[in-house]
């Protein structure tokens, strides 16, 4: 029988697990043990079949890094992302992803988690991130972040919506790369999202 101890001392470096990762260390793991051990409050269950341990809510950033390792694949993206970069004024708490998977929602004591999906030949434009402490996930750059959320929200179409979203003017005249922008959006290969983009140029007088 396994121990909590020597469980905990096996995994609490991963941060977050799987039941596969656990049976890969002991064979014949029984599932009931993970049951009991997160009804006690020792684990927390972020997603079907994946824990991680209640010290790690004090950790830093963790959010960001258990994002990207309960559903892949997958990169922190969208409106979470524009926040990140501080591009647009709202303060943004949702994990917001994109996946080349089925779109997905988790609700967990990290808080909420949302994958939006895309085409696989779209799934690109993101950095590997190292966070405080040294833990890695997935980022898209501010180009590929503004390009998946014109992609994935069709509805802002005109000058007119594209100034609502109240982007930050000073980022994108001297901080957005410009001519990575126009090739992850010929990369797309999407017309219309060409022309959204194309809009948004307009309407922020990129050139």
């Amino acid at each position: 029988m396994v121990g909590f101890l020597d469980f905990r001392n096996r995994f609490i470096e991963l941060g977050c697990f799987c039941l596969n990762n656990i049976r890969a260390v002991y064979p014949g793991f029984q599932q009931n043990n993970i049951v009991r051990w997160t009804k006690k409050g020792l684990l927390i269950q972020l997603r079907q079949s994946w824990y991680t341990f209640p010290e790690c809510l004090k950790i830093p950033d963790f959010e960001r890094y258990i994002s990207c390792r309960i559903y892949k694949p997958s990169y922190i993206s969208l409106q979470y992302a524009l926040c990140f970069y501080e591009l647009i004024p709202e303060a943004v708490t949702e994990i917001t992803c994109v996946t080349t998977i089925k779109t997905n929602s988790f609700d967990n004591k990290f808080g909420r988690y949302s994958y939006r999906k895309i085409k696989p030949s779209m799934f690109f434009g993101y950095k590997p991130m190292v966070d405080r402490n040294k833990r890695g996930f997935f980022l898209a750059t501010p180009e590929k972040a503004i390009i998946d959320f014109l992609y994935l929200y069709p509805q802002y179409k005109t000058i007119e919506d594209m100034i609502e979203l109240r982007f930050d003017e000073d980022f994108l005249k001297d901080d957005l790369d410009i001519e990575r922008f126009n090739k992850y959006v010929e990369r797309m290969n999407c017309k219309s999202l060409t022309y959204r983009t194309n809009v948004f140029k307009r309407a922020y007088n990129i050139e």
